[in-house]
């Protein structure tokens, strides 16, 4: 088992955002993924948003999360502003 359970931990930026993807291992064993947005605000810190999937779960998440990026991708529209 790694620091704080982490069995492996990936991670992507983009503008003022930080995207940090961590497979974690509760002490039975399980293995669960935690989704975690950090974003940086000027002379406050960050803020962070964590989303936990866990493994039985795992399947139908991507699932719907492909469903959802496919849709993004095929409608286009404008791209947020940061």
């Amino acid at each position: 088992m790694g620091i704080r359970g982490e069995v492996f931990s990936s991670k992507t930026s983009v503008g003022k955002r930080t995207y940090f993807f961590n497979v974690k291992e509760n002490r039975h064993g399980d293995l669960f993924l935690n989704i975690v947005e950090s974003k940086k605000h000027e002379g406050t810190g960050f803020e962070r948003h964590s989303v936990i999937v866990f493994n039985e779960d795992l399947e139908s998440f991507a699932e719907e999360l492909q469903k959802a990026v496919g849709f993004m991708q095929s409608h286009g529209g404008t791209k947020a502003e940061s």
